[in-house]
């Protein structure tokens, strides 16, 4: 008993929970893609962790929002890039910084694994909710970075306008990887080449706008 007469185990951290949040999400999207969304119970995502079912409801509504963490994480890697983009230097340059690595997903799951999961939002519906949603929240993260960047106010039209544009190129350049260029048998090495070539052809695409 502690001295203010509390019982039990003491109360998780913060970080711990973003911990907990993360492995749940790993699970998640290992078993989704190794045996389906419709065959992947929260019994199963939970016992991959270490924790019940129960939990990992307690940190997620639904078994398919579990990849929700691993969406962020990919968000807040490209918007620090974005605020970080020096002026004067080529958008398509940029990709490098924008992509978030393995180890920027915090050992979130490997190229081939995040492609996977990305071609299977094309027929899951709640998958597709959720990476759709993703992107709902991305566009302001990039605007306030693109705005911090250029020093104007967050809801200056410019960097709304950018933040659009550069958003849209990284949704369709991500689902051209996955859906037309990367499957089961493409090795990381290969994955890795495509993925960067994919997404230098996008963003030159914006950096050329409608003329």
């Amino acid at each position: 008993m502690t001295a203010g007469g509390r019982t039990g185990r003491p109360p998780l951290t913060e970080e711990r929970k973003a911990e907990t949040r993360l492995e749940i999400a790993r699970a998640a999207v290992d078993l989704f893609v190794t045996q389906g969304v419709a065959a992947t119970t929260g019994d199963q995502i939970g016992q991959a962790v270490g924790v019940s079912a129960r939990t990992v409801w307690r940190y997620f509504p639904s078994k398919e929002a579990c990849v929700r963490p691993l969406f962020a994480a990919g968000i807040e890697a490209v918007a620090d890039c974005l605020r970080a983009w020096r002026p004067g230097r080529p958008l398509v340059e940029v990709f490098e910084d924008a992509v978030p690595t393995d180890s920027r997903l915090v050992a979130g799951p490997d190229r081939a694994t995040m492609g996977a999961l990305v071609r299977l939002t094309r027929g899951e519906p709640g998958l597709r909710a959720e990476w759709l949603q993703s992107y709902d929240e991305a566009e302001p993260a990039f605007a306030r970075a693109l705005a911090e960047r250029s020093g104007l106010a967050a809801d200056d039209l410019r960097p709304t306008i950018q933040a659009a544009m550069f958003n849209a190129a990284l949704r369709a350049a991500v689902e051209h990887y996955a859906w037309r260029v990367a499957d089961e048998t493409t090795d990381p090495a290969t994955a890795e080449a495509e993925l960067t070539a994919t997404m230098r052809s996008a963003l030159a695409v914006v950096a050329e706008g409608l003329g």
